[in-house]
C-alpha cells in the first residue's frame, strides 16, 4: 500500500492529524469516511478537496466512506457559519443526495470487486428512528457542556456579531457528528474520519465519543485537510457570481474549465496537485517547464483540462476549448452553432448585449445593426466601409454585402445574432 500521508503531504493537502494516524494507516487497510451535508444538489469545487482525499484513500488501498448527512442537513452545522441555516425538507434532501452521489461516482469506485470499494451512506437511516430520550441516554451522557462548550466553532458563535447567537438545535450538531463516527466504527469498521480543517473540533468530539463508549483502548483518528484559498487570502471557488459548481446547470462545462484557466501561476502550482491525480514527477515537470515560459500558461491548461475531463468528460473538454476558441481564436458557423444556450450566453457575457424586435427581421443589415443607442457602428457609412473591407462577419462568417437581408434563418438557437466588427469587437444580439 502506498503511504497515504505522505501523498497528502507532497500534494499540499494535510493539515493536522491526531497522533498515531500515519501508523494505523501503514499497518492496516483502513475505512475511512468523510462527510457532506446535501444542502444543495450539486457540489461545488469547495467540496473538491475532500472528495480527492478519498481519492488518494482509496488509491492508497484504503476503504471510502461518503456519508451524506440527511440528518444533519436538516439541523446545520455552525462551523464556520455566522448565522443558522434554513432547514430542508426530507423530499429535498434525498433528491440532493441522489444527485451528490452521481457526482462523486466519478472520482470513487463505487461498483468493483475490491474489498476497498466506495462506500455511500447516509446518517438519517439511522438517526431517523432514534429518539430523543435515547440519543441523551446514549450520546449525551458521556460528552460535558463544558467540553462542547470549549469547541472553538462553538466560541466563535457566542461571541461574534450575530444577534441570534448559536441555537440548541446547533449546538448538539457536533455530538450528532460525533455519533456518526460511534455507530460507523461499530457497523463497518471505520476507524478514520477525513473532512476540512474547520471541522476539527465536531470531528474530534467523534473520537472522544467513542473512547468514552467503548473505551480507551478503542482506536479512532482524525485527519484534515486545509482550506483551500486563493494566493492572495481570498476564498477558494467563489467568483463574482458565486461558486463554481459541478452540475452542468449550475455551471457550465465552458465556464468550469476557464475558472481552472484563469487562476494565477501560484495559485495553479498549487492546485495541480491538490485538484488532479497526476503523480509528483509529471507534475514537477510541468511546473518547470511552466517556468521556463510563463506566457503559455501551460500549467493552467493542464490544471483546466485535467479537472474538466474528470468532472464533466472528454467531449465536454473538447466543447469547451473549442468555445474559447470562438471568442479568443479562428472558428466557424457550424462550431457556434453546436453551443448550447448557457454556453453561448457564457462565452459572450462580458460582451454588448443589444435586443430587437423579432418584426424587424427581413430588414437589411445596415438598416439593423445600426439602431439609435447602438455602439455596434458609428456609422452607416462606416459599416458600409467596413463590410466592402471583409472587416464584419455574421455568426463567424463574412458580411459580404452592407444590404444583405437578415431574416429568422440567421438566428442562433432560434433567437439570437453574433455581430463582430474587426478581429476583437463582438456584439450578441438577441430576438426578440
Amino acid at each position: 500500500m502506498k503511504n497515504f500521508v505522505e501523498e497528502l503531504k507532497w500534494r499540499g493537502m494535510l493539515a493536522q492529524m491526531t497522533p498515531g494516524t500515519e501508523e494505523f494507516l501503514m499497518e492496516n487497510m483502513v475505512s475511512a469516511y468523510l462527510g457532506t451535508d446535501p444542502t444543495a444538489d450539486s457540489l461545488h469545487i469547495g467540496h473538491l478537496c475532500g472528495i480527492m482525499m478519498l481519492r488518494h484513500l482509496q488509491r492508497c488501498g484504503h476503504k471510502p466512506y461518503l456519508l451524506v448527512g440527511g440528518a444533519t442537513g436538516m439541523i446545520g452545522d455552525p462551523s464556520g457559519k455566522s448565522q443558522e441555516r434554513n432547514l430542508l425538507d426530507a423530499e429535498t434532501l434525498y433528491h440532493n443526495q441522489e444527485a451528490i452521489k452521481s457526482q462523486v461516482a466519478k472520482f470513487l469506485d463505487f461498483d468493483g470487486d475490491e474489498p476497498n470499494k466506495a462506500e455511500l451512506v447516509n446518517n438519517y437511516d439511522w438517526m431517523k428512528d432514534f429518539s430523543f430520550l435515547d440519543f441523551a441516554r446514549v450520546v449525551g451522557k458521556h460528552i460535558t457542556v463544558n467540553y462542547m462548550m470549549a469547541k472553538e466553532s462553538v466560541q466563535q458563535r457566542l461571541n461574534g456579531t450575530s444577534r441570534d447567537g448559536l441555537s440548541f438545535t446547533e449546538f448538539t450538531y457536533q455530538l450528532l457528528q460525533g455519533y456518526d463516527f460511534l455507530y460507523q466504527y461499530q457497523k463497518y469498521g471505520v476507524r478514520l474520519q477525513l473532512g476540512g480543517n474547520d471541522q476539527w473540533g465536531n470531528m474530534t468530539t467523534g473520537t472522544e465519543l467513542i473512547r468514552r463508549t467503548l473505551g480507551s483502548e478503542a482506536q479512532a483518528y482524525c485527519l484534515t485537510c486545509p482550506l483551500i484559498t486563493k494566493a492572495d487570502g481570498k476564498k477558494f471557488g467563489k467568483t463574482e457570481s458565486g461558486n463554481v459548481w459541478l452540475d452542468r446547470n449550475r455551471t457550465t462545462p465552458y465556464a468550469f474549465y476557464q475558472f481552472w484557466l484563469n487562476v494565477s501561476d501560484d495559485d495553479a502550482e498549487r492546485y495541480i496537485k491538490i485538484f488532479t491525480s497526476l503523480d509528483r514527477e509529471t507534475i514537477e515537470g510541468l511546473v518547470a517547464e511552466h517556468k521556463q515560459d510563463p506566457g503559455r500558461r501551460m500549467l493552467q491548461r493542464r490544471l483546466a483540462e485535467e479537472v474538466t475531463v474528470m468532472v464533466h468528460s472528454k467531449e465536454d473538454l473538447d466543447m469547451a476549448i473549442a468555445a474559447s476558441n470562438i471568442l479568443f481564436g479562428k472558428a466557424t458557423k457550424d462550431q457556434l452553432a453546436q453551443l448550447d444556450e448557457a454556453t453561448l450566453n457564457d462565452v459572450f457575457k462580458d460582451v454588448p448585449h443589444y435586443e430587437l424586435p423579432k418584426e424587424l427581421l427581413g430588414g437589411k443589415a445596415i438598416d439593423l445593426f445600426c439602431q439609435d443607442g447602438w455602439d455596434v457602428f458609428p456609422s452607416k457609412g462606416e459599416m458600409r466601409k467596413m463590410v466592402k473591407g471583409n472587416g464584419v462577419s455574421l455568426n463567424k462568417e463574412k458580411l459580404t454585402a452592407f444590404d444583405q437581408v437578415i431574416t429568422s434563418d440567421d438566428l442562433i438557437d432560434g433567437k439570437y445574432l453574433l455581430v463582430q466588427r474587426g478581429k476583437k469587437n463582438y456584439y450578441l444580439i438577441t430576438v426578440k
